[in-house]
Protein backbone atom coordinates (compact mmCIF):
# COMPACT_ATOMS: atom_id res chain seq x y z
CA UNK A 1 0.00 0.00 0.00
CA UNK A 2 1.33 3.41 -0.97
CA UNK A 3 1.61 5.85 2.55
CA UNK A 4 0.46 9.65 1.37
CA UNK A 5 2.70 12.59 2.64
CA UNK A 6 0.39 12.84 5.22
CA UNK A 7 0.50 9.34 6.70
CA UNK A 8 4.38 9.78 6.61
CA UNK A 9 4.46 12.52 8.43
CA UNK A 10 2.05 11.45 11.04
CA UNK A 11 4.50 8.14 11.61
CA UNK A 12 7.37 10.16 12.25
CA UNK A 13 5.94 12.15 14.47
CA UNK A 14 4.19 9.66 16.49
CA UNK A 15 8.10 8.23 16.42
CA UNK A 16 9.68 11.27 17.82
CA UNK A 17 6.91 12.14 20.15
CA UNK A 18 5.79 15.20 18.55
CA UNK A 19 2.55 14.38 17.05
CA UNK A 20 1.69 17.10 14.03
CA UNK A 21 -1.53 17.32 12.72
CA UNK A 22 -2.43 16.82 8.83
CA UNK A 23 -5.08 17.07 6.42
CA UNK A 24 -8.62 15.60 6.68
CA UNK A 25 -9.44 12.11 5.07
CA UNK A 26 -13.21 13.08 5.68
CA UNK A 27 -15.33 10.97 7.32
CA UNK A 28 -16.71 9.01 4.26
CA UNK A 29 -13.48 8.30 3.00
CA UNK A 30 -13.13 4.45 2.06
CA UNK A 31 -11.43 2.58 3.91
CA UNK A 32 -8.05 1.24 3.46
CA UNK A 33 -7.85 -2.85 2.53
CA UNK A 34 -6.70 -4.80 5.32
CA UNK A 35 -2.86 -5.07 6.16
CA UNK A 36 -1.27 -8.64 6.44
CA UNK A 37 1.99 -9.03 8.59
CA UNK A 38 4.87 -9.48 6.83
CA UNK A 39 5.57 -13.38 6.54
CA UNK A 40 8.49 -14.89 9.09
CA UNK A 41 10.48 -15.06 6.50
CA UNK A 42 10.62 -11.39 5.02
CA UNK A 43 13.46 -9.44 5.41
CA UNK A 44 13.14 -7.11 8.62
CA UNK A 45 11.62 -3.58 8.96
CA UNK A 46 13.61 -0.58 10.21
CA UNK A 47 11.76 -0.85 14.02
CA UNK A 48 9.85 -4.08 13.46
CA UNK A 49 11.10 -5.17 16.84
CA UNK A 50 10.38 -1.72 18.49
CA UNK A 51 6.63 -1.60 19.62
CA UNK A 52 6.42 2.38 19.33
CA UNK A 53 7.75 2.14 15.97
CA UNK A 54 5.39 -0.57 15.05
CA UNK A 55 2.64 1.29 16.07
CA UNK A 56 3.85 4.66 14.18
CA UNK A 57 4.15 2.79 11.48
CA UNK A 58 0.78 1.16 11.52
CA UNK A 59 -1.25 4.63 12.68
CA UNK A 60 0.22 5.79 9.44
CA UNK A 61 -1.84 3.80 7.35
CA UNK A 62 -4.99 4.18 9.52
CA UNK A 63 -7.97 6.01 8.13
CA UNK A 64 -10.06 8.43 10.16
CA UNK A 65 -12.54 5.35 11.36
CA UNK A 66 -10.52 2.81 11.98
CA UNK A 67 -8.24 5.74 14.49
CA UNK A 68 -11.85 5.75 16.16
CA UNK A 69 -12.42 2.47 16.47
CA UNK A 70 -9.38 2.04 18.13
CA UNK A 71 -10.04 3.85 20.96
CA UNK A 72 -13.01 2.01 22.03
CA UNK A 73 -13.69 -0.96 24.11
CA UNK A 74 -17.08 -1.97 24.94
CA UNK A 75 -18.99 -4.75 26.28
CA UNK A 76 -20.93 -7.09 23.95
CA UNK A 77 -23.94 -9.67 24.58
CA UNK A 78 -23.37 -13.44 23.91
CA UNK A 79 -20.70 -15.81 25.24
CA UNK A 80 -19.95 -16.81 21.35
CA UNK A 81 -18.34 -13.78 18.89
CA UNK A 82 -20.59 -15.43 16.23
CA UNK A 83 -23.53 -17.83 17.31
CA UNK A 84 -25.62 -15.63 20.17
CA UNK A 85 -29.00 -16.44 21.65
CA UNK A 86 -32.07 -14.02 20.19
CA UNK A 87 -31.53 -12.11 23.94
CA UNK A 88 -28.12 -11.62 23.15
CA UNK A 89 -28.88 -10.36 19.40
CA UNK A 90 -31.05 -7.87 20.35
CA UNK A 91 -28.95 -6.37 22.86
CA UNK A 92 -26.35 -5.99 20.33
CA UNK A 93 -28.49 -4.23 18.47
CA UNK A 94 -29.47 -2.06 20.96
CA UNK A 95 -26.18 -1.21 22.26
CA UNK A 96 -24.23 -1.21 18.66
CA UNK A 97 -26.86 -2.37 15.79
CA UNK A 98 -25.56 -5.43 15.31
CA UNK A 99 -26.31 -9.48 16.07
CA UNK A 100 -22.86 -10.45 17.24
CA UNK A 101 -19.73 -9.56 19.13
CA UNK A 102 -17.73 -10.58 16.19
CA UNK A 103 -20.25 -7.83 13.87
CA UNK A 104 -19.98 -5.40 16.54
CA UNK A 105 -15.88 -5.77 16.11
CA UNK A 106 -15.96 -5.45 12.36
CA UNK A 107 -18.67 -2.32 11.95
CA UNK A 108 -16.67 -0.21 14.83
CA UNK A 109 -13.11 -1.24 14.03
CA UNK A 110 -12.87 -1.61 17.37
CA UNK A 111 -9.57 -1.70 19.54
CA UNK A 112 -10.57 -4.31 21.97
CA UNK A 113 -13.84 -5.59 23.90
CA UNK A 114 -14.44 -6.18 27.99
CA UNK A 115 -15.87 -9.33 29.09
CA UNK A 116 -18.23 -8.90 31.86
CA UNK A 117 -19.90 -11.34 34.84
CA UNK A 118 -20.48 -11.03 37.82
CA UNK A 119 -21.07 -12.73 41.80
CA UNK A 120 -23.85 -12.08 44.65
CA UNK A 121 -21.37 -9.92 46.53
CA UNK A 122 -20.17 -8.02 43.97
CA UNK A 123 -20.08 -4.12 44.26
CA UNK A 124 -20.01 -3.58 40.37
CA UNK A 125 -22.68 -5.39 39.42
CA UNK A 126 -25.01 -2.58 38.87
CA UNK A 127 -23.17 -1.49 35.43
CA UNK A 128 -22.77 -5.48 34.19
CA UNK A 129 -25.32 -5.46 31.58
CA UNK A 130 -24.81 -8.92 30.65
CA UNK A 131 -22.26 -11.66 30.88
CA UNK A 132 -19.79 -13.23 28.63
CA UNK A 133 -18.03 -15.95 31.19
CA UNK A 134 -19.51 -19.81 31.34
CA UNK A 135 -16.28 -21.71 31.73
CA UNK A 136 -12.16 -21.51 30.20
CA UNK A 137 -13.04 -23.52 27.88
CA UNK A 138 -16.17 -21.24 26.43
CA UNK A 139 -13.78 -18.30 27.11
CA UNK A 140 -11.26 -19.34 24.84
CA UNK A 141 -13.65 -19.50 21.90
CA UNK A 142 -15.25 -16.10 22.35
CA UNK A 143 -11.49 -14.91 22.26
CA UNK A 144 -10.20 -16.73 19.31
CA UNK A 145 -13.89 -15.97 17.55
CA UNK A 146 -13.28 -11.94 18.58
CA UNK A 147 -9.45 -12.15 17.01
CA UNK A 148 -10.53 -14.00 14.03
CA UNK A 149 -13.13 -10.71 13.40
CA UNK A 150 -10.21 -7.87 14.58
CA UNK A 151 -7.22 -9.85 12.45
CA UNK A 152 -9.57 -8.70 8.90
CA UNK A 153 -9.30 -5.11 9.81
CA UNK A 154 -6.74 -2.61 9.01
CA UNK A 155 -4.99 -2.58 12.41
CA UNK A 156 -5.28 -5.99 12.75
CA UNK A 157 -1.36 -7.22 12.97
CA UNK A 158 -1.81 -5.80 16.29
CA UNK A 159 -2.90 -7.72 18.91
CA UNK A 160 -6.64 -7.56 19.66
CA UNK A 161 -7.18 -6.26 23.44
CA UNK A 162 -9.51 -8.64 25.27
CA UNK A 163 -10.18 -7.09 28.96
CA UNK A 164 -12.05 -7.87 32.06
CA UNK A 165 -11.97 -7.04 35.64
CA UNK A 166 -10.24 -10.25 37.41
CA UNK A 167 -9.24 -8.72 40.88
CA UNK A 168 -9.76 -11.96 43.04
CA UNK A 169 -12.41 -11.37 45.83
CA UNK A 170 -15.38 -10.15 45.79
CA UNK A 171 -14.70 -8.93 42.00
CA UNK A 172 -13.70 -11.62 39.82
CA UNK A 173 -15.02 -12.35 36.73
CA UNK A 174 -13.88 -15.66 35.95
CA UNK A 175 -14.20 -18.14 38.63
CA UNK A 176 -15.09 -21.80 37.27
CA UNK A 177 -12.21 -23.84 36.67
CA UNK A 178 -9.01 -20.89 37.38
CA UNK A 179 -7.11 -20.93 40.03
CA UNK A 180 -8.97 -18.13 43.08
CA UNK A 181 -6.78 -15.87 44.41
CA UNK A 182 -6.86 -14.62 47.68
CA UNK A 183 -8.31 -10.85 48.03
CA UNK A 184 -6.19 -8.02 47.70
CA UNK A 185 -6.49 -6.85 51.09
CA UNK A 186 -5.52 -11.19 51.98
CA UNK A 187 -2.44 -9.84 50.36
CA UNK A 188 -1.96 -6.74 52.37
CA UNK A 189 -2.13 -8.84 55.24
CA UNK A 190 0.07 -11.33 54.07
CA UNK A 191 2.10 -8.48 53.23
CA UNK A 192 5.17 -10.29 51.21
CA UNK A 193 5.17 -8.51 47.52
CA UNK A 194 7.48 -12.11 46.59
CA UNK A 195 4.06 -13.90 47.25
CA UNK A 196 1.76 -11.48 45.86
CA UNK A 197 3.93 -11.23 42.71
CA UNK A 198 3.94 -15.58 42.15
CA UNK A 199 0.15 -15.52 42.61
CA UNK A 200 -0.66 -12.80 40.42
CA UNK A 201 2.02 -14.54 37.73
CA UNK A 202 -0.20 -17.73 38.17
CA UNK A 203 -3.43 -15.46 36.92
CA UNK A 204 -1.75 -14.10 34.29
CA UNK A 205 -0.68 -17.03 33.12
CA UNK A 206 -4.32 -18.16 33.12
CA UNK A 207 -5.67 -15.15 31.90
CA UNK A 208 -3.54 -15.57 28.52
CA UNK A 209 -4.46 -19.17 28.38
CA UNK A 210 -8.25 -18.10 27.99
CA UNK A 211 -7.32 -15.43 25.65
CA UNK A 212 -7.28 -12.40 27.94
CA UNK A 213 -4.60 -10.08 27.52
CA UNK A 214 -5.83 -7.04 29.73
CA UNK A 215 -6.40 -7.28 33.57
CA UNK A 216 -8.50 -4.17 34.90
CA UNK A 217 -6.32 -5.18 37.94
CA UNK A 218 -4.95 -4.41 40.28
CA UNK A 219 -6.69 -2.00 42.69
CA UNK A 220 -4.19 0.33 43.88
CA UNK A 221 -6.75 2.38 46.02
CA UNK A 222 -5.83 3.20 49.61
CA UNK A 223 -8.79 2.15 51.76
CA UNK A 224 -9.04 5.24 54.22
CA UNK A 225 -12.65 5.22 54.48
CA UNK A 226 -15.01 1.78 55.24
CA UNK A 227 -16.36 1.68 51.83
CA UNK A 228 -18.31 -1.47 50.58
CA UNK A 229 -17.44 -0.24 47.32
CA UNK A 230 -13.77 -0.95 47.42
CA UNK A 231 -13.43 -2.58 50.90
CA UNK A 232 -11.17 -5.85 50.39
CA UNK A 233 -10.61 -4.95 46.67
CA UNK A 234 -8.07 -2.75 48.60
CA UNK A 235 -4.37 -3.64 49.47
CA UNK A 236 -5.19 -1.78 52.91
CA UNK A 237 -5.22 1.44 54.28
CA UNK A 238 -1.48 2.00 54.40
CA UNK A 239 0.69 3.27 51.28
CA UNK A 240 3.55 2.48 52.31
CA UNK A 241 2.76 -1.41 52.64
CA UNK A 242 -0.34 -1.24 49.92
CA UNK A 243 2.43 0.36 47.33
CA UNK A 244 4.89 -2.71 47.33
CA UNK A 245 1.94 -4.96 46.89
CA UNK A 246 0.51 -3.79 43.58
CA UNK A 247 3.53 -3.35 42.15
CA UNK A 248 4.09 -6.82 42.57
CA UNK A 249 0.35 -7.43 41.35
CA UNK A 250 1.52 -5.27 38.54
CA UNK A 251 5.08 -7.74 37.51
CA UNK A 252 2.99 -10.97 38.02
CA UNK A 253 0.59 -9.90 35.24
CA UNK A 254 2.58 -8.61 32.51
CA UNK A 255 5.41 -11.36 33.31
CA UNK A 256 2.51 -13.24 31.38
CA UNK A 257 1.90 -11.27 28.90
CA UNK A 258 -0.85 -9.22 30.15
CA UNK A 259 -1.78 -5.51 30.83
CA UNK A 260 -2.37 -4.66 33.95
CA UNK A 261 -4.49 -1.62 34.12
CA UNK A 262 -3.82 0.33 38.01
CA UNK A 263 -7.51 1.67 39.27
CA UNK A 264 -9.15 3.92 39.96
CA UNK A 265 -6.70 6.73 39.86
CA UNK A 266 -7.14 9.31 41.42
CA UNK A 267 -8.25 6.95 44.28
CA UNK A 268 -11.49 5.64 44.96
CA UNK A 269 -11.08 4.64 48.60
CA UNK A 270 -10.98 8.03 49.81
CA UNK A 271 -14.40 8.06 49.42
CA UNK A 272 -17.19 5.25 50.42
CA UNK A 273 -19.79 6.78 48.18
CA UNK A 274 -20.08 4.40 44.96
CA UNK A 275 -19.52 5.82 41.92
CA UNK A 276 -21.46 3.59 39.73
CA UNK A 277 -24.60 5.47 40.89
CA UNK A 278 -23.46 9.27 42.16
CA UNK A 279 -20.36 11.04 41.44
CA UNK A 280 -18.24 10.73 45.12
CA UNK A 281 -16.68 14.04 46.15
CA UNK A 282 -13.10 13.71 47.18
CA UNK A 283 -12.55 16.21 49.79
CA UNK A 284 -9.10 15.26 51.19
CA UNK A 285 -6.62 18.38 50.31
CA UNK A 286 -3.76 17.92 48.26
CA UNK A 287 -1.30 16.93 50.62
CA UNK A 288 -3.25 14.28 51.65
CA UNK A 289 -3.32 12.65 47.91
CA UNK A 290 0.14 13.29 47.42
CA UNK A 291 0.59 11.57 50.59
CA UNK A 292 -1.86 8.87 50.90
CA UNK A 293 -4.00 8.12 47.66
CA UNK A 294 -0.70 8.69 44.42
CA UNK A 295 1.96 6.72 46.49
CA UNK A 296 0.27 2.85 45.45
CA UNK A 297 -0.42 4.48 41.39
CA UNK A 298 3.44 5.94 41.42
CA UNK A 299 4.43 1.89 42.39
CA UNK A 300 2.46 0.84 39.82
CA UNK A 301 3.28 3.03 37.51
CA UNK A 302 7.02 2.32 38.31
CA UNK A 303 6.60 -1.70 38.17
CA UNK A 304 5.75 -1.03 34.05
CA UNK A 305 1.80 -0.66 34.76
CA UNK A 306 0.82 -0.48 30.55
CA UNK A 307 -2.51 1.16 31.85
CA UNK A 308 -4.26 3.18 34.40
CA UNK A 309 -8.02 3.57 34.56
CA UNK A 310 -9.32 6.79 35.76
CA UNK A 311 -12.12 7.47 38.09
CA UNK A 312 -15.79 9.10 37.82
CA UNK A 313 -14.49 11.15 41.03
CA UNK A 314 -14.87 14.89 41.99
CA UNK A 315 -11.47 15.60 43.48
CA UNK A 316 -12.60 18.98 45.14
CA UNK A 317 -8.76 19.87 45.88
CA UNK A 318 -7.26 19.43 42.10
CA UNK A 319 -10.31 19.96 39.87
CA UNK A 320 -13.75 20.67 41.82
CA UNK A 321 -17.08 19.56 39.80
CA UNK A 322 -15.11 17.81 37.29
CA UNK A 323 -14.85 13.85 37.64
CA UNK A 324 -11.82 12.72 37.39
CA UNK A 325 -12.42 10.73 34.25
CA UNK A 326 -13.12 13.83 32.00
CA UNK A 327 -10.09 16.29 34.38
CA UNK A 328 -7.27 17.74 31.71
CA UNK A 329 -5.84 18.64 35.11
CA UNK A 330 -6.05 15.32 37.05
CA UNK A 331 -5.05 13.06 34.01
CA UNK A 332 -2.80 15.20 32.04
CA UNK A 333 -1.41 17.66 34.40
CA UNK A 334 -1.29 15.15 37.45
CA UNK A 335 -1.12 11.42 35.78
CA UNK A 336 1.61 12.27 33.33
CA UNK A 337 2.86 15.25 34.10
CA UNK A 338 3.78 14.69 38.17
CA UNK A 339 3.81 11.27 38.14
CA UNK A 340 5.47 10.88 34.95
CA UNK A 341 2.72 7.52 33.06
CA UNK A 342 3.75 7.60 29.63
CA UNK A 343 1.37 4.14 28.60
CA UNK A 344 -2.33 3.70 28.01
CA UNK A 345 -4.98 6.02 30.42
CA UNK A 346 -8.27 4.01 30.33
CA UNK A 347 -11.71 5.75 31.40
CA UNK A 348 -13.75 3.67 34.29
CA UNK A 349 -17.20 2.76 32.88
CA UNK A 350 -18.36 4.81 30.54
CA UNK A 351 -22.14 3.35 31.65
CA UNK A 352 -22.01 4.35 35.18
CA UNK A 353 -24.01 7.12 36.57
CA UNK A 354 -22.02 10.43 36.26
CA UNK A 355 -20.35 9.14 32.61
CA UNK A 356 -23.89 9.30 31.56
CA UNK A 357 -24.20 13.04 32.22
CA UNK A 358 -23.39 13.88 28.76
CA UNK A 359 -24.30 11.48 25.50
CA UNK A 360 -22.01 8.62 24.98
CA UNK A 361 -20.71 10.75 21.71
CA UNK A 362 -20.13 13.68 23.71
CA UNK A 363 -18.83 12.10 26.73
CA UNK A 364 -16.16 10.04 24.65
CA UNK A 365 -14.96 12.94 23.33
CA UNK A 366 -14.36 14.93 26.73
CA UNK A 367 -12.56 12.00 27.91
CA UNK A 368 -10.11 11.61 25.06
CA UNK A 369 -9.83 15.52 25.32
CA UNK A 370 -8.64 14.87 29.11
CA UNK A 371 -6.15 12.46 28.40
CA UNK A 372 -7.95 9.00 28.30
CA UNK A 373 -6.80 6.93 25.53
CA UNK A 374 -9.25 3.91 25.53
CA UNK A 375 -13.11 4.53 26.28
CA UNK A 376 -14.28 1.86 28.15
CA UNK A 377 -18.08 0.15 28.51
CA UNK A 378 -19.71 2.94 26.83
CA UNK A 379 -23.51 3.09 26.98
CA UNK A 380 -23.91 2.97 22.94
CA UNK A 381 -21.10 2.14 20.43
CA UNK A 382 -22.86 3.37 17.20
CA UNK A 383 -23.43 6.71 19.49
CA UNK A 384 -19.74 6.88 20.91
CA UNK A 385 -18.09 6.06 17.55
CA UNK A 386 -20.35 8.61 15.31
CA UNK A 387 -19.58 11.51 17.80
CA UNK A 388 -15.65 10.68 17.67
CA UNK A 389 -16.24 11.04 13.96
CA UNK A 390 -18.07 14.36 14.45
CA UNK A 391 -16.12 15.59 16.78
CA UNK A 392 -12.90 14.93 13.94
CA UNK A 393 -14.45 17.18 11.62
CA UNK A 394 -15.43 19.95 13.44
CA UNK A 395 -12.54 20.04 15.28
CA UNK A 396 -12.92 19.60 19.05
CA UNK A 397 -11.66 16.60 19.03
CA UNK A 398 -7.78 17.52 17.90
CA UNK A 399 -6.45 14.97 15.69
CA UNK A 400 -3.53 15.17 16.97
CA UNK A 401 -4.98 13.89 20.43
CA UNK A 402 -6.44 11.11 18.33
CA UNK A 403 -3.52 9.93 16.90
CA UNK A 404 -1.77 10.04 20.30
CA UNK A 405 -3.91 7.97 22.13
CA UNK A 406 -4.12 5.44 19.44
CA UNK A 407 -0.35 5.40 19.15
CA UNK A 408 -0.57 4.41 22.44
CA UNK A 409 -3.12 1.74 22.48
CA UNK A 410 -1.27 0.05 19.57
CA UNK A 411 2.44 0.41 21.20
CA UNK A 412 0.90 -1.62 24.14
CA UNK A 413 -0.94 -4.28 21.72
CA UNK A 414 2.27 -4.29 19.94
CA UNK A 415 4.49 -5.02 23.51
CA UNK A 416 2.02 -7.64 24.62
CA UNK A 417 2.31 -9.14 20.97
CA UNK A 418 5.58 -11.21 22.16
CA UNK A 419 4.08 -13.73 24.26
CA UNK A 420 3.05 -16.84 23.34
CA UNK A 421 -0.54 -18.11 24.30
CA UNK A 422 -0.36 -20.64 27.62
CA UNK A 423 -2.60 -24.03 26.78
CA UNK A 424 -5.50 -24.40 28.49
CA UNK A 425 -4.51 -27.11 30.63
CA UNK A 426 -1.92 -25.02 32.45
CA UNK A 427 -5.08 -23.39 34.50
CA UNK A 428 -5.88 -24.63 38.07
CA UNK A 429 -2.33 -26.35 38.00
CA UNK A 430 -0.75 -27.31 41.25
CA UNK A 431 1.99 -24.75 40.64
CA UNK A 432 -0.61 -22.07 40.50
CA UNK A 433 -2.97 -24.04 43.24
CA UNK A 434 0.59 -23.71 45.62
CA UNK A 435 1.18 -19.95 44.90
CA UNK A 436 -3.00 -19.16 45.53
CA UNK A 437 -2.16 -21.08 49.16
CA UNK A 438 0.89 -19.78 50.28
CA UNK A 439 -0.37 -16.14 49.73
CA UNK A 440 -3.59 -17.41 51.83
CA UNK A 441 -1.71 -18.86 54.64
CA UNK A 442 0.42 -15.83 55.09
CA UNK A 443 -2.51 -13.84 55.11
CA UNK A 444 -4.68 -15.85 58.09
CA UNK A 445 -4.48 -13.17 61.00
CA UNK A 446 -5.43 -13.59 64.71
CA UNK A 447 -6.72 -10.12 66.12
CA UNK A 448 -8.08 -11.84 69.65
CA UNK A 449 -6.57 -14.76 71.03
CA UNK A 450 -4.09 -16.82 71.53
CA UNK A 451 -1.49 -16.77 69.16
CA UNK A 452 -1.69 -20.55 67.60
CA UNK A 453 -2.85 -23.87 69.03
CA UNK A 454 -5.32 -26.05 68.85
CA UNK A 455 -9.38 -25.37 69.42
CA UNK A 456 -11.29 -27.78 71.31
CA UNK A 457 -12.66 -30.18 69.25
CA UNK A 458 -15.38 -31.26 68.00
CA UNK A 459 -16.05 -28.31 66.01
CA UNK A 460 -19.41 -27.17 64.59
CA UNK A 461 -19.58 -24.45 61.86
CA UNK A 462 -22.30 -22.21 61.45
CA UNK A 463 -22.59 -18.91 59.48
CA UNK A 464 -24.19 -16.10 58.48
CA UNK A 465 -26.70 -16.68 55.59
CA UNK A 466 -25.93 -17.70 52.10
CA UNK A 467 -22.75 -19.50 53.10
CA UNK A 468 -23.42 -23.01 52.37
CA UNK A 469 -20.78 -23.93 50.26
CA UNK A 470 -18.00 -21.93 52.60
CA UNK A 471 -19.19 -23.86 55.36
CA UNK A 472 -18.98 -27.03 53.44
CA UNK A 473 -15.50 -25.90 51.99
CA UNK A 474 -14.06 -25.34 55.64
CA UNK A 475 -15.80 -28.49 56.96
CA UNK A 476 -13.84 -30.50 54.31
CA UNK A 477 -10.59 -28.97 54.87
CA UNK A 478 -11.06 -29.12 59.40
CA UNK A 479 -11.73 -33.39 58.67
CA UNK A 480 -8.53 -32.94 56.43
CA UNK A 481 -6.40 -31.57 59.01
CA UNK A 482 -7.61 -34.02 61.86
CA UNK A 483 -10.21 -31.73 63.58
CA UNK A 484 -13.68 -33.56 64.23
CA UNK A 485 -16.27 -31.30 62.67
CA UNK A 486 -19.64 -32.25 64.20
CA UNK A 487 -23.68 -30.77 63.04
CA UNK A 488 -24.17 -28.44 66.40
CA UNK A 489 -22.29 -27.91 69.74
CA UNK A 490 -18.70 -28.48 70.40
CA UNK A 491 -16.77 -25.24 69.93
CA UNK A 492 -18.58 -22.96 67.06
CA UNK A 493 -16.75 -21.28 64.75
CA UNK A 494 -18.50 -18.38 62.86
CA UNK A 495 -18.19 -17.08 59.56
CA UNK A 496 -18.71 -13.39 57.99
CA UNK A 497 -18.42 -12.33 54.95
CA UNK A 498 -19.14 -9.50 52.39
CA UNK A 499 -21.24 -7.20 53.51
CA UNK A 500 -22.42 -8.82 56.84
CA UNK A 501 -22.98 -6.50 60.19
CA UNK A 502 -23.43 -6.74 63.57
CA UNK A 503 -26.60 -8.82 63.16
CA UNK A 504 -24.52 -11.52 61.45
CA UNK A 505 -22.67 -11.86 64.48
CA UNK A 506 -23.55 -15.09 66.54
CA UNK A 507 -23.72 -14.38 70.24
CA UNK A 508 -22.05 -17.41 71.75
CA UNK A 509 -19.61 -18.41 69.07
CA UNK A 510 -16.51 -19.06 70.05
CA UNK A 511 -14.29 -17.96 67.16
CA UNK A 512 -15.51 -15.80 64.79
CA UNK A 513 -13.88 -15.23 61.57
CA UNK A 514 -14.30 -12.21 59.11
CA UNK A 515 -13.93 -13.37 55.34
CA UNK A 516 -13.92 -9.93 54.01
CA UNK A 517 -13.37 -6.74 55.59
CA UNK A 518 -12.58 -7.42 59.35
CA UNK A 519 -14.47 -4.48 60.81
CA UNK A 520 -17.23 -6.34 61.83
CA UNK A 521 -15.24 -7.96 64.25
CA UNK A 522 -15.15 -4.83 66.63
CA UNK A 523 -18.27 -5.58 67.76
CA UNK A 524 -17.98 -9.79 68.23
CA UNK A 525 -17.74 -10.89 71.78
CA UNK A 526 -16.42 -14.56 71.13
CA UNK A 527 -12.83 -14.97 72.38
CA UNK A 528 -10.86 -15.65 69.52
CA UNK A 529 -11.16 -13.69 66.19
CA UNK A 530 -9.72 -14.44 63.20
CA UNK A 531 -9.60 -13.01 59.65
CA UNK A 532 -8.94 -14.28 56.67
CA UNK A 533 -9.86 -11.26 54.23
CA UNK A 534 -11.27 -14.06 51.52
CA UNK A 535 -13.68 -17.14 51.74
CA UNK A 536 -11.43 -18.99 48.69
CA UNK A 537 -10.82 -22.94 49.27
CA UNK A 538 -7.20 -21.83 49.55
CA UNK A 539 -8.33 -19.23 52.14
CA UNK A 540 -10.48 -22.08 53.94
CA UNK A 541 -7.93 -24.73 53.80
CA UNK A 542 -5.42 -22.08 55.72
CA UNK A 543 -7.96 -21.13 57.74
CA UNK A 544 -8.47 -24.86 58.89
CA UNK A 545 -4.67 -25.32 59.29
CA UNK A 546 -4.67 -22.18 61.91
CA UNK A 547 -7.55 -24.06 63.90
CA UNK A 548 -5.94 -27.43 63.77
CA UNK A 549 -3.30 -26.09 65.75
CA UNK A 550 -0.60 -27.10 62.17
CA UNK A 551 -0.20 -23.37 61.21
CA UNK A 552 0.76 -20.01 62.87
CA UNK A 553 -0.93 -17.27 61.54
CA UNK A 554 1.31 -14.96 60.87
CA UNK A 555 -0.88 -12.35 58.89
CA UNK A 556 -1.84 -8.35 60.11
CA UNK A 557 -5.09 -6.36 59.89
CA UNK A 558 -3.60 -4.21 56.52
CA UNK A 559 -7.07 -1.81 57.95
CA UNK A 560 -7.93 -0.86 61.65
CA UNK A 561 -9.92 -2.53 63.67
CA UNK A 562 -11.73 -0.36 66.05
CA UNK A 563 -10.68 -2.18 69.65
CA UNK A 564 -8.64 -4.74 68.49
CA UNK A 565 -4.45 -4.72 67.67
CA UNK A 566 -3.18 -5.63 63.87
CA UNK A 567 -2.28 -8.95 65.23
CA UNK A 568 -2.13 -10.85 68.66
CA UNK A 569 1.18 -12.87 67.17
CA UNK A 570 3.61 -10.40 67.67
CA UNK A 571 5.44 -7.90 65.52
Amino acid sequence: MSISPRRSAVALAALTALVLSGCSDGPDRPRPAPTTPAPSSAAPTPGADDPAARAAALVATLSDEDLVGQVLMPYAYGSSATDVSAGSAAGNRALAGVDTPAEMVAKYRLGGVILVGFSADDPTSGNQATTNVDNPKQVRALTDGLRAAAGKLPAGAAPFLVGTDQEYGVVTRITDGVTQLPSPLAAGAAGNPALTEAAWRAAGAELAAMGINMDFAPVADVLATRSTVIGSRSFGADPATASPQVAGAVRGLQAEGVAAAVKHFPGHGLSAADSHTELPVVGQSRAVLDRTAFPPFRAGIDAGAMAVMSAHLNVKAVDPGTPATFSRKLLTDVLRGQLGFRGVVITDGMNMAPAKKWSPGEAAVRALNAGNDLILMTPNVGQAYDGLRAALTDGSLPRTRLVEAVTRVLTMKFRLAGHAQPALGTLDDAGHRKAAADLAAAAVTVLRGRCGGAVAGPVSVTSSGGRDRTRAVLTEALTAAGVKVVPSGGTVVHLVGYGDGAKDLRAGADVTVAMDTPYVLSGAKSPTVLATYSSTRASMTALAAVLAGKARPTGRSPVPVPGLPATTCGA
